[in-house]
């Protein structure tokens, strides 16, 4: 069974949060979230969220994907955490994929992730890195090789189906696509 890891910051995003976990769930797909500690997380908007285990009981556990949700101060506390980005760099060695949605890219950024890769994020969250080797693209999802970027919430469904797709399939993607009535 595919097995994708989502890790939940203090002050991450909540519906790209939910929305990644939730679609994937529809789509069949095992989903682990962990915290970056051990306590229930405060999202950027006041929901509180219960991963499911913490990164310390994740680190040697493999995963088809890494999906990092967005949100201030979450993305900055994501980009800053050694263990994930130790994780980050464990998944990209070992050739699978990673994705993030809408400020978490500069997470991916810090791990050298999307050097040479052509990636989205919140407007204004890759610019700000002062790196002249990520091409910026503007589109609600990017796919450059095995790294998935999105611009934010408001792209959190696509940037899902797109993972789905990736993931499972076309005909998966389809399925779920339909179970949303959009």
């Amino acid at each position: 069974m595919t097995h994708v890891l989502v890790p939940l910051a203090q002050g991450c995003e909540e519906l790209e949060a939910v929305t990644i976990t939730d679609l994937l769930v529809r789509a069949g797909i095992k989903v682990t979230t962990c915290g970056l500690d051990d306590q229930p997380v405060k999202a950027s908007r006041g929901t509180t969220i219960i991963p499911d285990t913490s990164i310390d009981k994740v680190q040697h556990m493999s995963f088809d994907l890494i999906a990092l949700p967005g949100g201030l101060p979450g993305a900055d506390h994501l980009r800053d955490n050694k263990q994930l980005q130790s994780l980050i760099k464990k998944q990209v060695s070992d050739n699978k994929y990673v994705a993030a949605i809408c400020a978490a890219p500069k997470a991916l950024a810090l791990a050298g992730v999307l050097e040479g890769k052509t990636a989205t994020a919140y407007p204004g969250v890759l610019a700000a890195l002062e790196n002249n080797n990520i091409y910026i693209s503007e589109k609600a999802v990017e796919i450059d090789g095995k790294v998935i970027t999105s611009r934010g919430p408001g792209t959190a469904m696509d940037f899902a189906l797109s993972l789905i797709e990736l993931l499972e399939g076309k005909q998966k993607r389809e399925e779920v696509d339909k179970q949303l009535v959009r």
